[in-house]
């Protein structure tokens, strides 16, 4: 996983969308189970805008320019169904998603804009990591044992983290879609 290094009177973050209950335990559960060691230390999510840094004094900017991201972007519907995978170009297995594609794509534009603005190393592919840099047998049980997962529920907030000293990704503040 690539962590950007952050300094002195610096935040890293990452804004995503937080799994709910009970799905986030499952995955988060799954994920333990498959030997991968961050699994106590990354909530089952979805990522807008993945691991950044950015200097403190800069945060107000941020919060306002998410809150008029959330505000803009109508509460969808988000489903979650069967495993894939980004071998052999990265050691990730994944859950899918097959509902809400454009609305996750829409809302990653919107946010990594303005005070986020930055380029990506890959393509945006909204998913839910539940295996990451593990042995390849390890990641071939998590694809096989994720294939039956499905879960839905309705996307109404994005969530702003902040990675800890700790290595810990922390939710700090969320932010309200738009309700119709």
């Amino acid at each position: 996983m690539h962590i950007p290094e952050r300094g002195p009177g610096q935040a890293r973050i990452g804004i995503s969308i937080a799994v709910p209950e009970p799905w986030s335990t499952r995955l988060q559960e799954a994920r333990r189970s498959f030997g991968d060691p961050r699994a106590g230390t990354i909530p089952p999510h979805i990522t807008v805008v993945g691991p950044t840094v950015v200097d403190e004094a800069v945060m107000p900017a941020v919060w306002e320019h998410l809150a008029k991201v959330a505000g803009e972007t109508p509460v969808f519907r988000l489903h979650l169904r069967g495993s894939g995978t980004f071998r052999p170009v990265s050691p990730v297995v994944f859950v899918n998603v097959v509902e809400g594609i454009a609305e996750c794509e829409q809302l990653e534009q919107a946010a990594r804009s303005g005070v986020l603005l930055q380029d990506s190393r890959f393509n945006y592919h909204p998913h839910v990591t539940v295996a990451h840099e593990l042995p390849d047998a390890a990641l071939d049980r998590a694809f096989a044992h994720m294939t039956d997962f499905d879960a839905a529920f309705d996307v109404t907030a994005i969530w702003l983290y902040e990675h800890g000293d700790d290595g810990v990704w922390r939710p700090q503040r969320s932010f309200d879609l738009r309700r119709a």
